[in-house]
């Protein structure tokens, strides 16, 4: 308690929890600072185990195929943790110094195939909006409510069915999000920096995809690079689809939409095993993010360690998000994320 003021302040009482979301944000302010060597570490273990496990690829390809193609798939997951650096880095949470993270994050954006001014400009606009039906579109999983999905014509139905069958989702959007969709600013065009980052990045893609073809010729290309980066990018889709698309998610149309309650609320604890969460760089701790994106990756499992109400919000193992898969549909009614059946069965009653 302040004796001054005659208040409680969670700062100085750690057993002390808010009530309301947007209370957390001086409690949270508290880890936002970022360590530079810290930083500099885990991005020393991220890019040189990449590096190493590129050169030990392009070297089996001499022995054989198949332990070429299972050390890439090995690589994936350190493709898919330096996207996790990059996402830092777009959130200034890495570096405190915002010219350096920024620059971190463009080169990286090489290796994730990511316009890396494109993508921050986007996620900076799904963190603005989540959960927010008024404002869907941009940096998020399309998601139409049942009223919506019931005034649609057959044809647009099965559109949108289409579009959320896992094969779809997880299966071909992927690799058309990262290696197509990717190399244009689609939805920024009217902007000539976010033209730069979309050529530029491109630019260096080719540049480096035509030294592996010099060097190595087309194995390199299709061994290493193509299923590393399917496998990153297959991987990233999921965890994006789990953070926000879950039964008892947050959605609210404006104006009692509220950031700070659908960061709370609308956002999942993903909880993994250990060499999972490292490999994610903590994203799963994705509720504690979206409240307080400038706290560094590093930091969030301190949070849940010292506030330990904030652990119990929305968790959810792997196996129980494995039925996420099939829910669809929000109805603002129940306040639930639906299947497609479920969905016909509230359209029936109504």
């Amino acid at each position: 308690m302040n004796q001054h003021s005659g208040h409680f302040d969670p700062l100085m009482d750690k057993t002390i929890e808010p009530a309301r979301a947007r209370d957390w944000i001086k409690v949270l302010s508290s880890y936002r600072e970022p360590s530079t060597w810290r930083s500099f570490y885990e991005l020393g273990i991220t890019l040189g185990p990449f590096i190493a496990l590129w050169a030990l690829a392009w070297w089996s390809l001499s022995v054989s195929a198949w332990l070429t193609l299972a050390i890439s798939l090995c690589n994936g997951a350190f493709i898919l943790r330096l996207f996790a650096i990059q996402h830092d880095c777009g959130h200034a949470s890495f570096f405190k110094n915002r010219t350096l993270s920024d620059w971190v994050g463009r080169i990286i954006g090489v290796l994730t195939l990511t316009p890396y001014d494109v993508w921050r400009r986007a996620h900076a606009i799904h963190h603005s909006s989540s959960g927010n039906l008024t404002r869907r579109g941009i940096g998020d999983v399309d998601t139409l409510t049942v009223a919506e999905y019931e005034k649609l014509t057959p044809y647009r139905r099965f559109r949108y069915r289409l579009y959320r069958h896992p094969i779809v989702l997880f299966g071909l959007g992927p690799g058309y999000l990262f290696f197509l969709d990717n190399r244009l600013p689609f939805g920024m065009m009217a902007k000539a920096r976010y033209w730069v980052s979309a050529m530029g990045t491109n630019i260096a893609i080719i540049a480096a995809l035509s030294i592996i073809w010099y060097f190595g010729g087309l194995m390199p290309i299709l061994l290493i690079f193509l299923p590393s980066t399917l496998l990153a990018a297959t991987a990233g889709v999921w965890l994006f689809y789990v953070q926000h698309q879950f039964e008892t998610t947050h959605w609210e149309e404006e104006p009692e939409w509220d950031m700070h309650d659908a960061a709370l609320q609308g956002s999942s604890h993903y909880v993994m095993p250990a060499v999972l969460q490292w490999l994610t760089a903590n994203i799963g701790i994705h509720h504690i993010h979206h409240l307080y994106s400038r706290i560094p990756f590093y930091r969030l499992p301190q949070v849940l360690k010292d506030h330990e109400g904030l652990a119990k919000i929305n968790r959810m193992t792997i196996r129980e998000s494995i039925v996420n898969a099939r829910l669809h549909l929000w109805d603002e009614e129940s306040k639930r994320l639906l299947s497609f059946s479920e969905a016909k069965a509230v359209m029936m009653t109504r």
